[in-house]
C-alpha cells in the first residue's frame, strides 16, 4: 500500500513538473490548475486580499495603490474590491 501511494505521487509530480516545463517561456499559458478550475477572471478582490493576487506584501501594495490612485476599483457598502482581469490589466500596463 505504501509503495502504491509513493508511486501515485511520483506520478503526479512529474505530470506538475512536467507541465511547468512545457510552459516554461510562455507566462500566458494556462496552468494545470487553471485547466481543472478555470480561470476566474470575472471575481472581485477584496483590498485586505489585494496584496496575495499581485504578489507582493501589504505594505508594497499599500504603497502602490497609495501612489496610483488610478487603480480599477469599486466600492459597495464600506468596502473597496477590485476586479480580478482589470487589476491584472492594470499591472501589466505598469510593467510595459
Amino acid at each position: 500500500m505504501d509503495f502504491t501511494l509513493l508511486a501515485l505521487g511520483i506520478a503526479a509530480a512529474g505530470y506538475f513538473i512536467g507541465d511547468g516545463l512545457k510552459n516554461f517561456k510562455n507566462p500566458r499559458a494556462m496552468n494545470s490548475m487553471e485547466t481543472i478550475f478555470g480561470n476566474d477572471d470575472h471575481g472581485l478582490i477584496k483590498h485586505s486580499y489585494v496584496h496575495h493576487f499581485m504578489g507582493v506584501s501589504k505594505k508594497d501594495a499599500e504603497k502602490l495603490l497609495e501612489d496610483h490612485p488610478d487603480v480599477p476599483h469599486l466600492e459597495l457598502n464600506g468596502e473597496v474590491y477590485y476586479p480580478k482581469k482589470k487589476l491584472r490589466e492594470w499591472l501589466e500596463s505598469l510593467g510595459a
